[in-house]
């Protein structure tokens, strides 16, 4: 069994050791010079590339690994995430898979390619191929689930002796729509009806799993036969480490910072509510009273408001642990081992679904060295209206990682073109993402003839050259908006679907109107961010000089002090909606109304109105017109401002553009690597340029300080 605390001071020692080595370039928020960047421009350094699954199915060879690499080579791919497949000889972690990976490595060596590897074998991360249900049932994920449900009509009593697991209960009235806790004494329960109909509901933890994906499965199916590990546990995740990372290293951990990159996540999730054996104990700490009589409330169709505040709590807490015993225990070993963790986790365009199964979007991301969504299905296309993927960009500029992942194309429907797929990745790069995972491409090994698709098509390697400088340029420099638009994920655990729908309409009316922004958080807010008058420095050492928190239930009381006296020094914080927020101290459940907000700017209606425009930070971008289509992302230079335009819009469109910065203006070609200069003119000490853009076109200009 391994030995946590040994583990954890091996751990320790290692990080003091990789302290004293320097970050690689791509792996810090940097300030360059223009010159630099212009020595750079037509050849960036491979690391910045864009990657490109590649499912290593059927019988590998260092035949079939070769000829796989020479046509993605000529795609001009330079980069590659392998995921395990189906169809392999040998299994999924065993030594002859690693004997594998030994060989692509050293193909990518030869053709100076790099790696990025899925840190499962296919997903959601967290099973390690089937080991945990094998080799350490007991740290298999667990969950809170209705045990049974038991109908009493008024006057019946239930008196039993219950199973040890069945730890909380509660009486469902549907006809008076209400719902009781019953108390739990000594194992027993003993609980007349009242008058009515009632079902009680006996709360029990249990080993549960997501369903997952395994290519060790001989069906090929999503189903619960290898079970995920317990998320929440410390000793848990060091042993996924053990069974995958550290094997990794023992095979190929000369190549760590070099040919490979790093681990790349996949969808840790949870499809239920949560447990862990340590939770309750934990949670007293953390709170300072007992959830347990709580949990059966959960699982009610009409919750209280004190139960909706409990649950809230229990989704704080276990919360926390999901940060601090999963996701930061990997970035931890990949930053003590040169690499980094790449991760997206689920339903990051249905924000109040990814409340439920993930907990908090950006306590997942908090250590994260490359956050990251996924674009799959229909949600990025023409017809919709997608700025989801700032989740990731903002989670990186809050807390100083240089780049964002978008897992891109999956299952795609309709399948795209290299036209269509060009518009989805400028959608992207406008809205932060400098980072992309092309899916999906096959081992010639499976014997499936490559079917048609834009990664085989003669124009990819064009869209593959574009990609790869922008996400390059758009990777270094300081982010530059000032505007934070909190993300109210308290709110969602009350239950408040109003704070979702608020969040992206004001998202979508800020990008209307060319005012960027990054969604920020109660971490960030309460803490992380430096306070120092009237701004609010992230990680990456960009300012917020406005926050603007839409229809939200509930502010943290620490990030209730931390805005006012943001507003008092000289922030601008913009309340939008009728009512105020509740302030929530240690708990949700304990939480007050009435609190003075006196310093802040309100409007009522909960639209950006020409009044909340007028009274926020002075903006980058005017635009000569109202071009709602016209979307744009600064970053900062130590000598120069980077602008990046994106025309969404099927028209061609030529206004001029008045942007922060005086200089001279050029555009930067990011398809070609050139650069030619822009007709300017300096105005109350900014730099006016006319922006001619073909519809669904893009454009880099850089103001030369």
């Amino acid at each position: 069994m391994l030995n946590i605390k040994s583990y954890l001071l091996s751990g320790f020692a290692l990080l003091t050791a990789h302290l004293t080595l320097a970050q690689q370039p791509w792996q810090k928020v940097t300030l360059p010079k223009y010159n630099a960047m212009v020595a750079t421009l037509k050849n960036y350094p491979t690391a910045y590339a864009e990657t490109l699954t590649w499912g290593l199915e059927g019988p590998l060879s260092r035949e079939s690994v070769i000829a796989d690499l020479d046509a993605i080579y000529k795609q001009g791919i330079r980069v590659v995430s392998i995921e395990a497949g189906y169809g392999m000889k040998i299994p999924y972690l065993s030594d002859g898979w690693f004997e594998n990976i030994k060989i692509v490595v050293e193909e990518l060596k030869k053709r100076n390619m790099r790696l990025w590897i899925i840190d499962e074998g296919k997903y959601p991360s967290g099973f390690a191929g089937g080991k945990f249900s094998q080799e350490r049932p007991d740290l298999r994920m667990q969950g809170l689930v209705v045990a049974k449900r038991i109908n009493l009509k008024e006057g019946e009593t239930l008196n039993e002796k219950l199973d040890a697991s069945i730890i909380s209960a509660v009486a469902v009235n549907a006809e008076s729509k209400s719902q009781q806790i019953i108390s739990i004494h000594n194992g027993t329960i003993n609980w007349k009806a009242p008058v009515g109909n009632w079902q009680v509901l006996l709360a029990q933890h249990r080993f549960k799993t997501s369903v997952t994906r395994a290519a060790n499965n001989p069906t090929g199916g999503k189903d619960t036969l290898n079970s995920l590990c317990d998320y929440l546990n410390a000793e848990a995740t060091l042993q996924f480490l053990e069974f995958t990372h550290v094997q990794y290293k023992k095979h190929i951990g000369n190549e760590f910072g070099k040919t490979v990159l790093g681990f790349r996540g996949d969808e840790p999730e949870y499809n239920f509510t949560p447990w862990t054996p340590q939770i309750i104990s934990i949670f007293k700490q953390k709170k300072g009273y007992d959830v347990t009589p709580y949990l059966a409330s959960f699982f009610g169709t009409f919750m209280t408001d004190e139960q909706k505040k409990a649950r809230a709590d229990y989704w704080d807490v276990w919360s926390d642990l999901f940060r601090d015993n999963f996701f930061k225990l990997q970035a931890d070993w990949c930053a003590q081992n040169g690499l980094e963790y790449m991760v997206h986790v689920n339903h990051e365009d249905k924000l109040m679904d990814l409340a439920r199964s993930e907990g908090d979007f950006f306590k997942t991301m908090r250590y994260v060295q490359v956050p990251g969504v996924d674009a799959i299905w229909h949600q990025i296309w023409y017809d919709t209206v997608a700025d989801f993927p700032k989740l990731a960009s903002s989670a990186a500029h809050m807390y100083g990682r240089p780049r964002s992942l978008s897992e891109s194309f999956a299952a795609y429907t309709p399948k795209p073109t290299v036209a269509d797929a060009r518009w989805v990745v400028n959608e992207q790069l406008v809205r932060g993402i400098n980072m992309f995972e092309y899916m999906f491409w096959s081992s010639s090994a499976s014997g499936r003839v490559p079917g048609k698709s834009y990664l085989t098509d003669a124009e990819f390697p064009a869209l593959a050259e574009y990609s790869n400088r922008a996400s390059y340029l758009l990777a270094n420099g300081i982010p530059a908006a000032q505007v934070g638009l909190y993300c109210p994920t308290e709110s969602m655990w009350l239950g408040k679907k109003e704070a979702d729908s608020s969040l992206l309409n004001v998202a979508k009316q800020l990008l209307e109107h060319q005012i960027d922004f990054d969604f920020v958080d109660n971490q960030g807010l309460s803490s992380v961010f430096k306070l120092d008058k009237g701004a609010f420095t992230n990680l990456s050492g960009q300012q917020y000089r406005t926050i603007i928190i839409p229809q939200t239930e509930v502010l943290s009381a620490q990030a209730y002090r931390r805005l006012a006296q943001f507003a008092i020094t000289g922030g601008k914080v913009i309340f939008l909606g009728e009512n105020l927020p509740l302030v929530a101290g240690q708990t949700f459940k304990n939480s007050l109304a009435g609190l003075n907000f006196d310093w802040a700017i309100r409007e009522s209606s909960a639209q950006l109105t020409d009044k909340v425009i007028k009274s926020m930070s002075p903006p980058d971008v005017v635009l000569s017109k109202a071009l709602p289509a016209i979307k744009y992302l600064h970053r900062r230079w130590e000598d120069a401002e980077l602008y990046f335009f994106f025309n969404e819009g099927e028209e061609a469109q030529s206004i001029n553009a008045l942007l922060n910065g005086a200089g001279k203006a050029e555009v930067w070609d990011a398809d070609a690597g050139a650069i030619k200069s822009l007709a300017s003119k300096i105005i109350s000490g900014k730099t006016q340029v006319a922006l001619n853009m073909a519809g669904r076109n893009s454009q880099f200009i850089i103001i030369r300080r």
